[in-house]
């Protein structure tokens, strides 16, 4: 009797405590890779039935070899109690939303801010984590693990290290057999469903984590680079400033999928306020990204999306620095959680979402909040001046949060933040609601403008980041590395609208602009630097009008910028 409690005390051996670690991760953990699995395996004429029973045992066996790894006396605990609790809200994410945790989603991650981060609670949120991870991590906690002995002495140290390898080379043994008898299987899976190696818990999300950490904490800063040292603005806009200034406001959208605009085909009425407005609707515009936090710095770099680099782009100037440098007075109002270091160089004012009113709850404020004090805003600037308003938008997965109840025209709506247990037709009433409010939003800040028209030469240029995923194939919000991201997630509006005083004054075609929008032809973020450049008629080395969509229906300008620029 007395010999079997000291063997129950003694605890369980490491082999055996990673074993049954690996086991968990294989069989709760990586639920949302079994999701995916299913609905690839549903797409497929036939599929061997040896090759699906594999599957969890090569995880196993992968998940064995890698833990062993980490599975050492004083870091076994705390290293694996935090990884699984990361990992159970990984997994949360991942099942529910079919988000992946690639680099791109980690800086999202790390930069997203409280109020954004609180939008995502929610009981079953909290509940799934509870159960999956953090309960499992108590038990861990508790959990008596064999010790070496103390003091380790050789024998014992060989001891234990040789049960690690010979788990490890069972695990890969294993692994082996099953890819000499189904190599190809998996080959085929992997190769036409690349996406799937960044759902599996938690190697995709440890490895894109250590590359942030790395880059951020652990590689010399770039150098800054000032670029566009050459910019001004044409004579013609230095002389028009003095006598009635342009006034550009430039809307930055959050979250806002072209497909659900009414000016872009949609069969539902969620443009009513611009419909009227002559509003112009480019029709197939492709973001930079499928997150804000590459998106918008993104849009302003002067780079491509298939060049575009964060760490670049937060260490040089950008489209407002050098507008700034040419002397066009600007400033930024946020109502989205922050600028992603777009605006670090000029005049920023951001909402405080802390207040509670008919516009704010104590952590969101709806976006007409950006119009307070726009007069006095607008007054403050000098000279021509574009002011650039970052909306929430469309943010989810609280889509509910964006609108008022007098602009909850679509019902039944999905009031709460666990958007997983509404119906797809809820989700879609709340996401066209947003919509609807946005549009709402901008009908006011061109209204205002209008107002101003005496003062100024007016116009305004709203583009959204990025798109959201409302359950199409079981995907919602956004985040999807690019190249797997669906056209949900990547295909975003861009509407203009120009006083006809703008119009005459800067030189366009309003009619060509219309028609250049209706064209087959795409547009893209790409787009935006050189755009923004053009029709505030700043020439520097860095402006290219081939990539300026303005500059094909005003070709007095480009000739002048091209010439300036020789």
């Amino acid at each position: 009797m007395n010999m079997i409690k000291k063997k129950l005390i003694g605890g369980m051996s490491y082999v055996t405590f990673t074993f049954l670690l690996a086991l968990y991760f294989t069989v709760v953990v990586n639920l949302p890779v079994y999701k995916a699995l299913i609905g690839i395996f549903s797409q497929l004429e036939t599929v061997k039935l040896g090759f699906v029973l594999t599957i969890p045992l090569f995880f196993l066996a992968s998940l064995n070899f890698l833990f062993s790894l980490f599975s050492w006396p004083k870091i076994s605990k705390p290293f694996f109690i935090i990884l699984l609790i990361l990992s159970s809200i990984v997994s949360y994410a991942g099942f529910n939303y079919g988000v992946m945790f690639d680099y791109d989603m980690v800086i999202n991650i790390m930069e997203t801010n409280s109020s954004e981060a609180s939008s995502y609670l929610s009981l079953y949120s909290v509940i799934w984590t509870l159960l999956i991870g953090v309960i499992p991590a108590l038990i861990i906690y508790k959990l008596p693990i064999k010790p070496i002995t103390n003091p380790i002495t050789f024998i014992t140290f060989i001891t234990f290290i040789t049960a690690k390898l010979v788990s490890m080379f069972i695990s890969l043994v294993v692994v082996g057999l099953i890819a000499a008898a189904y190599y190809q299987d998996y080959a085929s899976v992997g190769r036409n469903n690349s996406y799937l190696k960044k759902v599996i818990i938690p190697t995709q999300f440890v490895y894109s984590t250590s590359q942030y950490v790395k880059d951020t904490y652990f590689t010399t800063p770039q150098p800054y680079k000032q670029i566009g040292l050459d910019a001004k603005q044409s004579d013609a806009a230095l002389t028009q400033a003095q006598t009635k200034p342009t006034l550009m406001i430039m809307v930055v959208g959050e979250t806002a999928r072209a497909q659900n605009y009414e000016l872009n085909g949609y069969h539902r009425n969620t443009n009513p306020y611009t419909r009227e407005l002559d509003m112009i609707s480019f029709q197939d515009v492709t973001a930079c990204g499928t997150a804000t936090a590459v998106s918008v710095p993104c849009m302003f770099a002067n780079m491509t999306r298939d060049n575009f680099n964060r760490s670049q782009a937060d260490n040089q100037d950008n489209l407002l620095d050098i507008l700034q440098r040419a002397n066009v007075s600007q400033l930024w109002k946020e109502n989205d959680g922050g600028d992603k270091s777009v605006a670090k160089n000029i005049t920023k004012i951001e909402v405080d979402r802390s207040r509670k009113d008919d516009m704010c709850n104590g952590s969101t404020c709806y976006d007409m909040a950006l119009l307070e004090n726009i007069d006095q805003d607008i007054a403050d600037l000098k000279g021509n001046r574009m002011i650039t308003l970052h909306l929430i938008g469309s943010h989810g997965p609280t889509y509910y949060q964006r609108y008022p109840s007098n602009k909850a025209i679509f019902q039944p709506d999905c009031p709460r933040a666990d958007i997983e247990n509404c119906s797809q037709e809820q989700i879609i009433n709340s996401y066209d609601n947003t919509i609807l409010y946005t549009d709402y939003v901008i009908s006011q800040m061109i209204d205002k403008l209008k107002q101003l028209d005496e003062q100024y030469n007016t116009a305004l240029v709203y583009i959204s980041d990025h798109g959201e995923s409302l359950g199409e194939n079981g995907t919602y919000l956004h985040g999807i590395p690019y190249r797997f991201a669906p056209e949900y997630q990547t295909k975003v509006p861009l509407m203009v609208w120009m006083s006809p005083s703008f119009q005459q004054t800067k030189n366009i075609d309003y009619t060509c602009l219309k028609q250049a929008a209706r064209k087959t032809g795409t547009y893209s973020h790409d787009n935006i630097f050189h755009s923004m450049l053009g029709v505030m008629d700043v020439s520097t080395q860095e402006y290219q009008a081939q990539l300026d969509i303005f500059s094909q229906c005003r070709n007095k300008f480009a000739t002048e910028v091209t010439k300036n620029n020789n």
